[in-house]
């Protein structure tokens, strides 16, 4: 089960039913099953709190992903979104919030089966999953207008 929790931020992610089912076919497509999944939205204080008391990292960041499975093809943990660093990326690339949130959302579910992003190539591995992800998530969104 996926659910959405808020920290210190008072943050509303839409659609969450469609979203939930997105992440969940994605996951399946990458050959697991999603158990307990934990989205927190959180405040860059927050999570950089979070950052230097378990990774030991003194910086911002916009995710921080904690895999608690214990058996293959299992998805189970916790992900920590900065919505403040969502809503800064998204103006830096020119994109609404929301948009930039659908990203990192999948982002942390990519981490969850077996991408890293350390190295360019696995960075634009991973860019190219976001990118097919979130164009499958577009033909689900209800269209506006």
């Amino acid at each position: 089960m996926i659910r959405f929790f808020n920290e210190d931020v008072p943050y509303k992610l839409l659609q969450k039913r469609i979203i939930s089912q997105w992440l969940k076919k994605q996951a399946e497509q990458e050959d697991y099953a999603v158990g307990d999944l934990n989205y927190v939205f959180c405040s860059d204080d927050h999570i950089l709190q979070v950052n230097r008391d378990y990774l030991q990292h003194d910086y911002y960041t916009d995710i921080i992903t904690f895999d608690q499975s214990e058996e293959e093809a299992l998805i189970e943990g916790d992900i920590f979104i900065s919505v403040d660093r969502v809503a800064d990326n998204a103006s830096q690339l020119a994109i609404t919030t929301e948009q930039e949130m659908h990203r990192v959302l999948a982002h942390g579910m990519l981490h969850l089966c077996g991408y890293g992003d350390k190295t360019d190539e696995e960075a634009a591995h991973m860019r190219m999953k976001e990118d097919k992800w979130l164009q499958e998530l577009h033909q689900l969104l209800p269209k506006n207008g």
